[in-house]
C-alpha cells in the first residue's frame, strides 16, 4: 500500500535512509541523521509536496518525496525527486510504484518537470529512472566524496 508518510513512519524512514548512510554513496551524508533532523525534513517538505511510504503488512519498507529542485522562484514547477527502498526489499518493484504514484502526484500539482540526482554508479537508480521515462541530462564530475572514494552525479530529467 502506498500511502502519505505520517510522524509514525519516522522509525522506519530513518533506518532505510540511515541504512544508505552508512554503507552506500546514493547520499552524501556522511553521518546517519537523527530521528529529531529527519522528522523535521519530513514535516517541512510534506506540508507543501508529496512524501509518500510504501507499507507492506504493516511495515514500511519504502519511502519517497518531491522537493523544490532550487529554491528561486522561476524554477517553481521544477522538482528533485528522493526515493529510497529497504536493501531487503530490492528489486520487487517497490521503487517503480512508489514512484509512478509520486510522478502522479506532481502532476497534480502542477510540476511541469522532475530532476532525479543519482550518484554515478548506482545502476539501480538509474535503471529504475529511465524505466520511468526519465533521461540523463547531466553529469557533475568529482563533486562529492564519500568513503574516500571521489564521486560524480547524473541528473536525470522527466518533463511531465
Amino acid at each position: 500500500m502506498i500511502r502519505k508518510a505520517e510522524c509514525k513512519d519516522i522509525q522506519p524512514i530513518l533506518a532505510i535512509y540511515n541504512e544508505y548512510v552508512i554503507h552506500s554513496t546514493a547520499t552524501f551524508d556522511i553521518n546517519p541523521v537523527s530521528e529529531n533532523e529527519m522528522l523535521s525534513r519530513m514535516k517541512d517538505i510534506s506540508s507543501v509536496f508529496p512524501y509518500l511510504v510504501y507499507e507492506e503488512e504493516g511495515e514500511v519498507i519504502g519511502y519517497c518525496y518531491a522537493h523544490y529542485w532550487k529554491e528561486k522562484a522561476a524554477y517553481k514547477h521544477t522538482l528533485e525527486t528522493t526515493v529510497y527502498v529497504s536493501p531487503a526489499h530490492h528489486r520487487r518493484g517497490v521503487g517503480y510504484a512508489l514512484m509512478t504514484e509520486l510522478i502522479d502526484q506532481c502532476r497534480k500539482i502542477g510540476a511541469s518537470a522532475l530532476i532525479a540526482c543519482i550518484t554515478s554508479g548506482n545502476d539501480g537508480s538509474i535503471s529504475l529512472h529511465k524505466k520511468l521515462g526519465f533521461h540523463r541530462v547531466s553529469k557533475f564530475e568529482k563533486v562529492g566524496i564519500k568513503f574516500g572514494k571521489t564521486l560524480d552525479v547524473e541528473d536525470y530529467e522527466l518533463l511531465l
